[in-house]
This record gives C-alpha cells, sequence and structure tokens, in this order.
C-alpha cells in the first residue's frame, strides 16, 4: 500500500475551499454566539426574578425556564444566521431577532400572569408553560426570518 494516498493533496479544490471557508464559518458562529450572549443578559436584565441565584439555590423551575429561553433565543438566531449572507446582515437580522423575541418573552410574561412568580417559587409546571409558550413564538419567529 502506498501511504502517500492517505495524506490529502493540500492543493486540492476541497482543502482550499475548506481552507477559506472555515475561518469565515468560526466568525458567523461566533458572532452569533455573542448575540446570544447579548440576548440571554438583556433578558436576565430583564426579568422580574435572578435566575442564576434561584438555580444556585435548587430551584428547578428557574432552570427549566432559564434554559427554555436560551433555545428560545438561539432559534431565530439560527434562522437568521442561516438567512444572511454577511456578517453585517448577521448582526442585523441577529440584533432584531433579539429584540423581537425579548419583546415577545415580556408579553408572554404579562399574558400569562402569576408565572414567573409561580416559577420564582419552584414550580415546574408553570416553567414548563411558560417556556413552551417563548418556544412556540420563537420558532413561528425562526421561519419568518428563513421565509
Amino acid at each position: 500500500m502506498d501511504w502517500t494516498q492517505l495524506i490529502p493533496d493540500l492543493s486540492s479544490p476541497e482543502v482550499q475551499a475548506f481552507a477559506s471557508g472555515f475561518p469565515v464559518t468560526l466568525a458567523h458562529a461566533g458572532i452569533t454566539a455573542g448575540l446570544l450572549f447579548v440576548g440571554a443578559t438583556l433578558y436576565a436584565l430583564l426579568t422580574p426574578y435572578k435566575e442564576i441565584a434561584l438555580i444556585r439555590e435548587g430551584n428547578a423551575a428557574a432552570a427549566v425556564a432559564l434554559g427554555g429561553v436560551l433555545i428560545g433565543l438561539a432559534l431565530p438566531l439560527a434562522a437568521s444566521l442561516s438567512a444572511s449572507n454577511s456578517m453585517l446582515e448577521i448582526v442585523v437580522w441577529g440584533a432584531a431577532t433579539l429584540v423581537l423575541q425579548l419583546l415577545v418573552f415580556r408579553i408572554i410574561d404579562f399574558l400569562l400572569t402569576g408565572l414567573p412568580q409561580r416559577i420564582q417559587e419552584g414550580e415546574v409546571s408553570a416553567a414548563v408553560l411558560l417556556i413552551a409558550a417563548k418556544l412556540a413564538s420563537a420558532v413561528i419567529l425562526a421561519a419568518a426570518v428563513a421565509g
């Protein structure tokens, strides 16, 4: 067996495409992850209770709620990432989806009155209902962005 056949040709189109595309992929993923971090931070600042402190105290409902929020923020961001053609477009669409999603989350909190307080008290069923509503809105927004 000729072992040189196992070594890829570094000038092949596949290797060159990877070499030029991989840094772009990392940049796009990095921008989107940064937007997710910003969105999660803004959400934490906007909520009437402090999820991280509650989670540290063992509140499972807060963990379910925060986990669902992260997924709810990530879905439209992922759709905006896949629909964008440039880094600027990722930032613009990503920021727009974050603003819309945070607004929708606040509306859901308002409409489902009392659920945030019940989550603070550790009621997992309230967290599941609240997150189901938030994830439903995230899926709709993601589909709207994807067009």
